[in-house]
């Protein structure tokens, strides 16, 4: 018998919640861009050691990830979709270098419903190298701010997704 987390991915707008989500979940990119409406809820059943080393046991464990909708003011409605959150993949665009900016105030939104919530930030969208507008010194900073992991992501081409949901399961764990 496992472990089940409610897992919450937050970020602005057409950051890459939902891409993200279906790169993890089902190994699956589609560039059309849709708008998430309201909450989207998925489930990802992993592995994981239940302590460190590696002898350690594994311990199955379902995240239940919440894909919210993209929105700058702190709802009623968001507040309750953010209850009960064990964890939060904080997502920014590479591209738009004003969604690293809001993860703060997503953070503490998150926290204020959610005290002991852990967060793991993901920069998306790394595989756009030329219209990148954030630096890793930038993210770095920002992730120091929020005393939290960070990962360069590209749902695109699935590069460091599995390792910002596995770092955010370990931490579940923990």
């Amino acid at each position: 018998m496992g472990i089940s987390k409610k897992v919450c991915l937050v970020g602005d707008f057409a950051v890459g919640k939902t891409s993200l989500i279906r790169r993890f979940v089902y190994d699956l990119f589609d560039d059309k861009y849709l708008s998430t409406i309201g909450v989207k809820v998925s489930r990802k059943r992993i592995m994981l050691p239940s302590a460190e080393g590696a002898d350690a046991p594994l311990t199955e464990l379902t995240m239940m990830l919440w894909d919210l909708a993209g929105s700058e003011e702190f709802t009623q409605v968001r507040a309750s979709y953010l209850r009960g959150t064990a964890g939060a993949l904080l997502v920014c665009d590479l591209t738009r270098a004003e969604t690293l900016e809001s993860l703060r105030s997503y953070a503490d939104d998150l926290w204020s419903v959610s005290p002991s919530a852990r967060v793991v930030l993901a920069a998306n969208k790394q595989d756009l190298v030329e219209e990148r507008q954030l630096t890793v010194e930038q993210i770095e900073a920002a992730a120091a701010d929020l005393g939290a992991p960070f990962y360069l992501t590209s749902a695109k081409t699935g590069q460091g997704v599995e390792a910002a949901f596995y770092h955010l399961g370990r931490l579940l764990l923990a």
